[in-house]
């Protein structure tokens, strides 16, 4: 029954605001949808009706109705809508996971068990229905706003508490302490995203990160299906693509910009990663620039 209402409330209230309950996102599609890239930031996710697909690194992901993926960190991600239909379009939504309220929640109850064992960046399970009646009561608030103060955050808290106790547990644990692998491995990814156009130094990121070299390989891959080199390139050509398409700059330009040495290998990588050359990727983006700007901005989860 959570489901169905799940649905029902996801279909009213899709392409609405939901800023009155913050970190709420919700999401409909009536058709597949092609590939959106993006870096996703520390998401829980549920979808209600038809599929959704992953992708990190080399690692995919599916999920359907019932199930729920946990985004830990600020991950490269590329996703699309796998299966929708206007009779059956796919339904989803999403809560922003705030590591301070995790982290409260294991200082007060003292669940910090399993945080040491390292886990992948990205997990699909199926959704208990105690978290998706959580879920529900959230949505509700967007039709009872004089509630939302009061209750937005229980309601929260109770959805962080069901992951701490679930499935995905260790993982969500990790989020919201201090000195987890996790909480670790995303701090040198806060260093890529703000210094990506800086010459990356591994050692560099290890020492910030309190590990030592070998370690720090292990773990930034095993969370992040990457090494920290192919995760500043997948933040470089991100952000070379939004520079292409709010700006008149040539590619050469754009290349240089987001840290490149060499306008041909931009070219090369940018094509591989988009799958067009840069440049006429521009002229596409900038030829459509509603379809685009919202398929670039689109949440890739």
């Amino acid at each position: 029954m959570s489901l169905d209402e799940l649905r029902t409330l996801i279909a009213r209230h899709a392409g609405r605001s939901t800023a009155a309950v913050d970190g709420l996102m919700l999401s409909a599609q009536d058709r597949p949808t092609p590939p959106r890239a993006g870096i996703s930031d520390p998401v829980l996710a549920v979808v209600a009706q038809g599929a959704k697909r992953l992708v990190l690194g080399d690692r995919v992901y599916d999920y359907s109705a019932g199930q729920h993926l946990v985004i830990p960190l600020g991950l490269p991600v590329s996703g699309h809508v796998s299966q929708a239909s206007s009779q059956c379009p796919m339904l989803g939504a999403g809560l922003a996971l705030d590591p301070a309220v995790i982290a409260s929640l294991l200082l007060e109850t003292g669940s910090d068990r399993g945080t040491r064992t390292p886990s992948p960046g990205l997990t699909v399970s199926d959704a208990p229905a105690d978290l998706l009646d959580a879920f529900v009561r959230m949505i509700r608030l967007l039709d009872r706003p004089a509630d939302v103060p009061v209750l937005a955050p229980m309601i929260e808290r109770e959805i962080m508490w069901r992951l701490i106790n679930g499935e995905q547990g260790a993982l969500v644990r990790q989020i919201g302490l201090a000195d987890s692998r996790l909480t670790h491995i995303g701090r040198a990814l806060r260093w890529i995203r703000e210094h990506y156009t800086q010459t990356l130094r591994v050692e560099d990121l290890a020492r910030m990160s309190g590990m030592s070299l070998s370690p720090f390989h292990r773990h930034f891959r095993a969370l992040t299906a990457m090494t920290p080199i192919q995760y500043q390139k997948q933040i470089r050509l991100q952000e070379a693509r939004l520079r292409l398409m709010s700006s008149t700059e040539d590619v050469a330009t754009v290349g240089f910009a987001v840290g490149y040495d060499s306008a041909s290998q931009f070219s090369r990588e940018y094509r591989r990663h988009f799958g067009l050359p840069p440049g006429q990727d521009a002229a596409r983006l900038r030829t459509e620039p509603r379809e685009e700007a919202a398929a670039a901005s689109a949440t890739p989860w």
